[in-house]
């Protein structure tokens, strides 16, 4: 398999990465959709990233840094549907898990929407285990929140 192309979300950047980054959540997470405006937001905070395999966009990742005492981060994946089992999410996932290591997470989580079945066994596949369930207000899916059990990642 080719290598995988990752392009960081820059808040003050060109809109190029961020309009893709943007497209991929908002395909995957139908429910919450995100303005450009609240992508700049979150990409002060976070490392959002588009993903590419050549010149196509197959996903998106966040990281969110550590931001409690035990230093966890939550790794985000997301993988346009016609670019599922073609292990792009593995790459993905390693570069993800990789970053949220270098900058001090020593606890794991993620968050899947309860609909994107393929993303809930991808997660468990990792050593992922569901420590909470919530909806948000006006929606009617829950997400989960997981919780990596294995910290070796």
């Amino acid at each position: 398999m080719s290598d995988l192309r990752f392009e960081t979300v820059r808040p003050d950047g060109g809109d190029a990465v961020l309009t893709d980054w943007q497209h991929v959540h908002n395909v995957i997470i139908a429910t919450e959709p995100l303005s450009v405006e609240e992508i700049r937001v979150r990409a002060h905070r976070n490392r959002l990233t588009a993903t590419y395999h050549g010149d196509t966009l197959v996903g998106c990742s966040t990281v969110r840094p550590p931001a409690d005492d035990r230093a966890t981060a939550t790794v985000i994946i997301r993988v346009l549907p016609e670019h599922r089992r073609q292990g792009f999410g593995e790459q993905m996932y390693v570069e993800a898990l990789a970053t949220a290591y270098e900058i001090g997470a020593r606890v794991i989580e993620t968050v899947v929407l309860a609909s994107n079945e393929e993303g809930l066994r991808f997660a468990e596949r990792h050593g992922y285990v569901e420590i909470d369930r919530y909806i948000l207000d006006g929606d009617t899916t829950p997400f989960i929140d997981l919780r990596l059990t294995d910290t070796a990642g």
